[in-house]
């Protein structure tokens, strides 16, 4: 059996749940688990260090001609001859979608099972695993893999109970310029950390969020974590943000509760790095219950103590 995975964290799934031996190709963005398997997904903001407004810029313009960011290495496809392609019709900025996914498949000799995975929240991102898993004939992988998850985010509910643990108001934004609120999955994240996002869209599309309504919404906690950014990444773009009119009236500003982390916990729908992004924001809203572990505590920042380095 040949599998090609055009989204990353479908990539990142099967790694996850050992079945990397029946995987052929991935995407130029897939994790560094993969990064000896053949690209056959590439995008045209590859290898560019683009500010987040010129990314936005680029997409607008790309959708408004009908064109994708993306591409498929066509003759390396047939090469393959893959007998199953996992894709996704969730956001045609951070991945290759359905729709152009089809265009290629229909090019190849052999026709491939296609499965389009599209998860709109949580519990639909633990369902794609056993989807992955299932199409690959190995169910039960899932099911011991999605118990050992479930395990973690069992132990922070209940830590939150028993330490009867306020609810935090929180915000966490997908983009910077323009400011993105977080939709689909990342509500649900917020929820089993322990707080509450009013601006989010629960199992729906991010939009773009005025800066005056998020003064008026005053977060407790501001978690920035823009698709595709690393923590390093991001900060290059908080002037943006901190030049802002009211910044430093924002209670999480004042008490210092202002978060950087990497996209991978939230816009990248694997379960895996999404339990990880609830363990991470456990440890932000509720520092005095949860400690992060080594793999956590490198994947966020408070922003103050860079403040405070920069000084």
């Amino acid at each position: 059996m040949k599998v090609v995975s055009f989204l990353p964290a479908a990539t990142k799934m099967i790694y996850d749940m050992g079945l990397q031996e029946y995987l052929y190709g991935v995407t130029f963005e897939c994790p560094k688990e993969a990064a000896d398997l053949p690209k056959i997904v590439r995008c045209i903001l590859e290898g560019k260090n683009y500010t987040s407004i010129e990314i936005d810029k680029i997409f607008s313009a790309s959708k408004a001609q009908g064109k994708s960011l993306y591409w498929v290495d066509d003759e390396l496809l047939e090469s393959i001859a893959p007998d199953i392609v996992f894709t996704q019709d969730i956001c045609e900025v951070c991945n290759i979608d359905t729709v152009c996914t089809e265009t290629a498949v229909m090019k190849l000799s052999k026709t491939p099972i296609l499965v389009p995975l599209s998860p709109n929240n949580l519990q639909d991102v633990f369902e794609c695993a056993i989807t992955i898993a299932k199409a690959m004939g190995k169910e039960e992988v899932a099911l011991n893999y999605l118990a050992s998850l479930q395990k973690k985010t069992d132990y922070i509910l209940d830590e939150l109970r028993a330490n009867k643990a306020p609810l935090k108001r929180i915000m966490l934004m997908e983009w910077i310029e323009p400011i993105y609120n977080c939709g689909h999955w990342i509500p649900f994240q917020i929820a089993a950390a322990g707080g509450v996002d009013m601006l989010s869209n629960p199992a729906g599309d991010s939009i773009v969020t005025q800066w005056d309504k998020i003064v008026k919404y005053n977060p407790q906690v501001l978690v920035i974590a823009p698709c595709g950014f690393d923590v390093t990444r991001s900060i290059e773009e908080m002037p943006l943000l901190t030049s802002k009119k009211g910044w430093d009236e924002l209670e999480a500003v004042i008490n210092n509760q202002v978060y950087i982390a990497d996209f991978d916990m939230f816009t990248q729908p694997s379960i895996g790095t999404l339990v990880d992004g609830i363990e991470a924001l456990a440890c932000m809203f509720h520092p005095e219950i949860f400690t992060a572990n080594k793999h956590i505590a490198s994947k966020f920042v408070n922003y103050s103590k860079i403040e405070v380095l920069n000084r």
